[in-house]
């Protein structure tokens, strides 16, 4: 016990700047081995830090400056501007729709006259797939006027060509075909 004691009165007897040398000789030790690991630590810690108190204030000023210079009047009447240009908007889009229902009313209507004309010549006898072609053509015809058939096109095979001849080439001369079809009986083995 007399050790402890001695070990005790020692630490008394020892002056304030041996311990701060062991502190610094630790902290010197770390920062060689660390040392640009914890300035780019702090400088993240640091620019963290200015971020979020940029971003926080910004957010308290605005909603806090947006209700103290509002008054009450000017909240009024821009709700009203709102409320006014929704009910304009909602009204365009009620006479397109109101336009589109009328057209599809005009086509329904064709549409049925047409089976009732068709109808009736059928019951007359008469063959009615003449008129309706002319009338489905003159309605492309009006409705693609801006389109242009294409007169460009070769066609896929010379008109002398015909698959029964036996003509490989479609009267290009010369090259039959050698290859023919196995015969269709049991194999004669033997």
């Amino acid at each position: 016990m007399e050790a402890d004691g001695d070990a005790h009165v020692q630490n008394e007897d020892v002056p304030p700047n041996q311990d701060l040398t062991f502190l610094q000789s630790s902290v010197t030790s770390i920062l060689s081995e660390y040392g640009w690991y914890l300035v780019f630590l702090c400088m993240g810690v640091f620019l963290l830090i200015q971020h979020l108190r940029k971003n926080r204030p910004r957010d308290n000023q605005s909603s806090s400056a947006s209700v103290v210079s509002q008054d009450p009047g000017s909240v009024v009447q821009r709700q009203e501007a709102l409320e006014a240009s929704r009910r304009k908007m909602q009204e365009e889009q009620d006479a397109r729709a109101a336009e589109f229902k009328e057209k599809q009313q005009r086509l329904e209507e064709e549409k049925r006259r047409q089976k009732i004309e068709m109808w009736d010549s059928m019951k007359e006898g008469k063959s009615y797939k003449g008129n309706a072609k002319f009338a489905q053509n003159t309605e492309e015809a009006t409705s693609s006027s801006s389109l242009r058939p294409r007169t460009d096109k070769k066609p896929l095979r010379n008109s002398g060509y015909s698959p029964l001849s036996g003509d490989g080439g479609g009267g290009g001369g010369g090259g039959t075909c050698g290859w023919r079809p196995g015969r269709r009986g049991p194999s004669a083995g033997g």
